[in-house]
């Protein structure tokens, strides 16, 4: 349970910042980009102990790089990166993890609800198995009974459920936030991506101590949509990340389609999204949506996350009020 005597981060932000926009307040790349660098280095200034949401992902992985960028530009710490394991990744984001934050010597948090890991593995349990509410933790058992109000005797070991996804991300993450006195969550969300953010501020408070350790969301890419992100990847990300890389930028028009010399294993998107992923989710509740790498599929008049379960996507908002990305 959050510490109630937790201190509100004393920094000098303007927490209206980005109200009412959206990404076309923002009519390009560079202009998206401007804001995004202007947001990090505040964010890396202005927080004692900030860390960054890392899963993997194509968002949290360009965030990661505005981190680096600005850290090194300004000479300034780079944070460490978080990365909830939920027990239910798929190996090739674990392997992705692994590679990066030793190639660009990265400091990772792996935030675990080892409570629910524990019984997992001793019972044996598959995704979709029940686990008992009274075989938790007495702090597990607070959030399931007193937070989420869930009266049932038993919830599924699933990522994509309103238990499940809250006891495997968002109490995990919460209690990595006390473990490690993090003051500045840095996130790759965007306006875009899900109902429930499009209200996001650059700098948002979240400041309650009952329901979580009070800290402050930074989130430099609000104002990306899915196209500029790619864009951003390829014609910025990867060039500068990749050696032997064109620096104009190179977009592969399929799997196949590297520049000599270059293998997928040295660019730093996840193998997923070349697979024909769109979104990455829990292993067993994420599909596909075509067979064409992530960036070369119709970004504009189809849904990013479509391969999703929508189970936890209509419980968006809900989750987010209890601390969910």
């Amino acid at each position: 349970m959050p510490d109630s005597t937790s201190a509100v981060p004393q920094v000098d932000v303007d927490y209206d910042d980005g109200s009412g926009e959206d990404p076309e307040n923002y009519p390009n790349l560079q202009a998206k980009i401007e804001k995004a660098i202007e947001v990090t280095r505040e964010g890396l200034e202005q927080y004692d102990n900030p860390a960054v949401m890392w899963t993997g992902g194509k968002d949290s992985t360009l965030t990661l790089y505005f981190i680096k960028e600005v850290a090194e530009k300004f000479d300034l710490e780079v944070p460490p990166a978080v990365f909830i394991d939920h027990f239910q990744h798929f190996d090739e984001i674990h392997d992705f993890v692994d590679h990066w934050a030793e190639e660009w010597d990265l400091d990772v948090v792996y935030a675990r609800n080892e409570d629910v890991g524990e019984y997992v593995e001793a019972e044996g349990l598959e995704p979709g198995d029940d686990i008992p509410i009274d075989a938790l933790s007495e702090h597990n058992q607070h959030h399931v009974r007193n937070i989420l109000e869930y009266e049932e005797d038993d919830f599924p070991f699933l990522l994509d459920t309103y238990v499940g996804n809250h006891l495997l991300k968002t109490v995990a993450l919460n209690d990595a936030l006390e473990e490690y006195d993090i003051d500045g969550v840095i996130s790759g969300v965007r306006w875009d991506e899900q109902e429930a953010r499009a209200d996001e501020t650059f700098f948002s408070a979240r400041h309650d101590p009952d329901i979580y350790p009070p800290h402050d969301r930074i989130q430099p890419i609000l104002q990306f949509d899915e196209r500029a992100v790619w864009d951003a990847f390829w014609h910025y990300v990867v060039p500068d990340t990749v050696e032997g890389f064109p620096e104009e930028g190179h977009v592969p028009q399929d799997a196949e389609d590297l520049p000599e010399g270059i293998e997928w294993e040295d660019i730093p998107i996840s193998p997923k999204y070349v697979m024909g992923f769109r979104s990455l989710g829990s292993e067993v509740s994420t599909e596909k949506t075509t067979e064409d790498p992530a960036w070369l599929q119709d970004l504009e008049d189809t849904t990013e996350r479509a391969g999703r379960a929508q189970d936890k996507e209509d419980l968006m908002e809900r989750l987010r009020d209890l601390g969910y990305m």
